[in-house]
């Protein structure tokens, strides 16, 4: 057993060392692997920025109440009656006699994007006075809050980076109305950060929507109130109303096009990694044919063939976890932390977000290569095994 472990280390020590001998044909298989990194490692870093936008967009000690059946704020509704009524249940936190709940209208405009000029959904939302304090992640980092009962607005830091027309002291036609831009909000990188936010009741004029709203956001007394709250909701004859964490809502939001990004980044990888598989073979079918005579030798001395598959394997995996860590380096510096916005399907409205290459996504990607390095040294280690020594020395 010792005999035969010094002899693969023997063997693969060898291998490993003329390497750099061989680095054209080794750079095709290195290069093949970690493009078929970048590209998997890119296209999930945009379903991990997507999803963690919308996670930081919630809080378990915020609730959101929506008419029953509604699956997002764009299908639902709530009138102005059943919004007071809504501030009166239980669980709520307050603020002396205010309850910190925030009645909200959210309605879609267009604006071009900054990137290409093309027209983007984006979501405009009317709030209510007391919505910083329910959102209390939420702060005015440029300007001031806009003043109720104007046609005043603050927009997101997403917002203003990816559509024209959003910066400090601009104007926005949309509506009836020529809105002014006298704020800009950070949501510690939430989707609210994609938002404009104006008076809920001046965009109800504006869009002639009466006293109607599509939900109510509350504040919680704690995180262990929320049973409390929705129970005397629900049970409320007056009100047909669901009542769900905002942590669960965003979470909800985010499963359609994260599970259809990870799907094609998954295809893409696949697809482009049966050819790198297919240069991975070449390299080591290359590597085994210029290196016969070696492995002739080493054969009629006594090394044992087992020795001589491990040592091409181990060749082959080198090159996969250099080509790994290449792609893993090339996608983490071209794409982490850059600034997008997609189209959030539940919604019909634009998402700001930012790439994310988490180490998780980098260990996907190295183990992904190796994966790609086993399966194309297989067939050439069991090649340079079978190899007829004879034959094979013939060529000294």
């Amino acid at each position: 057993m010792m005999s035969w472990i010094s002899q693969t280390l023997a063997v693969t020590a060898l291998n490993l060392r003329t390497i750099p001998q061989r680095l054209g044909s080794s750079g095709v298989a290195i290069v093949g692997i970690a493009g078929v990194v970048v590209v998997l490692v890119s296209v999930l870093s945009i379903a991990s920025g997507f999803t963690a936008a919308m996670r930081e967009s919630g809080s378990p000690s915020r609730a959101l109440v929506m008419r029953s059946g509604a699956d997002s704020e764009m299908t639902s509704g709530v009138s102005g009656g059943e919004a007071d009524l809504i501030r009166q249940a239980p669980g709520i936190r307050r603020d002396g006699q205010t309850a910190l709940a925030s009645a909200e209208l959210y309605v879609i405009i267009d604006l071009p994007k900054k990137s290409t000029g093309t027209p983007a959904n984006v979501p405009m939302r009317g709030v209510e006075p007391q919505t910083l304090a329910v959102r209390d992640t939420t702060s005015i980092v440029e300007g001031r809050m806009l003043e109720f009962g104007t046609n005043e607005i603050v927009v997101g830091r997403g917002a203003s980076g990816q559509f024209a027309g959003l910066t400090l002291g601009s104007e926005v036609r949309s509506g009836q109305n020529t809105w002014t831009v006298v704020g800009i909000f950070e949501a510690d990188g939430g989707v609210s950060e994609t938002e404009i936010w104006c008076d809920a009741r001046v965009l109800q004029g504006a869009y002639r929507r009466g006293n109607s709203y599509q939900l109510v956001v509350a504040k919680l007394d704690s995180t262990d109130t929320f049973d409390t709250f929705r129970d005397w909701l629900t049970a409320n004859p007056q009100l047909n109303v669901q009542v769900r964490r905002e942590t669960e809502y965003y979470a909800q939001q985010s499963r359609a096009l994260s599970g259809l990004i990870r799907t094609v980044g998954f295809g893409i990888a696949m697809l482009m990694g049966i050819g790198a598989v297919f240069g991975a073979i070449l390299t080591m079918y290359t590597a085994v044919s210029t290196r016969a005579r070696e492995i002739a030798t080493l054969r009629a001395l006594g090394f044992n063939a087992s020795s001589v598959v491990v040592s091409v394997m181990a060749e082959s995996l080198a090159l996969a976890a250099i080509g790994g860590a290449i792609g893993g380096l090339v996608a983490y510096a071209a794409f982490n932390g850059y600034q997008t916005s997609t189209m959030n399907f539940q919604t019909f409205s634009q998402v700001a977000f930012a790439f994310q290459v988490t180490p998780g996504l980098l260990v996907m990607g190295l183990v992904y290569a190796l994966v790609m390095g086993l399966i194309g040294g297989i067939f050439p280690a069991v090649r340079a095994a079978r190899l007829p020594i004879p034959t094979a020395l013939r060529q000294l």
